[in-house]
């Protein structure tokens, strides 16, 4: 699967390259479809903040057996961040998915619709925080890592 991303990732630049030097339009239907042949999970973005898991389950039945829907939320506050995921149990119902709905309206916003991403391998979290070093209650009692922190 890594090799497919990164495979699709370098097609996408080379061809958004000379599409731009040609002058062409966008390509995204083409190579939505060649970079992700074998995937059965999808990206949804720009959902409405109202928008919870059996809201988005339900938005994509119709189109095959959803094995999970999942909003994305904050862990501090609850609150969707506006998108979310869907796993089909087949490709080819997660094909006709993105084809179906990309641009559609769902609650009131229109959604993007793409092939999720695979993460990177290696440590995961966010940088920052205050003194650096991560961010967290560090081990010496103050906020942030490093040197006495906050």
């Amino acid at each position: 699967m890594a090799f497919c991303n990164r495979f699709g990732s370098l097609l996408r630049q080379s061809i958004s390259q000379t599409s731009v030097s040609k002058g062409q339009g966008s390509m995204g239907v083409l190579l939505n479809s060649i970079r992700c042949m074998s995937s059965s999970k999808l990206f949804i973005g720009g959902l409405s903040y109202g928008t919870d898991d059996r809201a988005l389950k339900d938005a994509f039945t119709s189109f095959g057996d959803v094995i999970e829907a999942r909003v994305i939320t904050d862990r501090e506050t609850g609150r969707s961040r506006g998108f979310g995921f869907v796993n089909f149990d087949s490709e080819e119902c997660a094909s006709s998915a993105l084809s179906a709905m990309d641009g559609q309206e769902l609650n009131g916003r229109n959604i993007r619709v793409s092939y999720a991403n695979d993460r990177a391998p290696g440590p995961s979290g966010g940088g920052g925080g205050y003194g650096g070093g991560g961010g967290g209650y560090s081990g010496s009692g103050g906020y942030g890592g490093g040197n006495g922190g906050y």
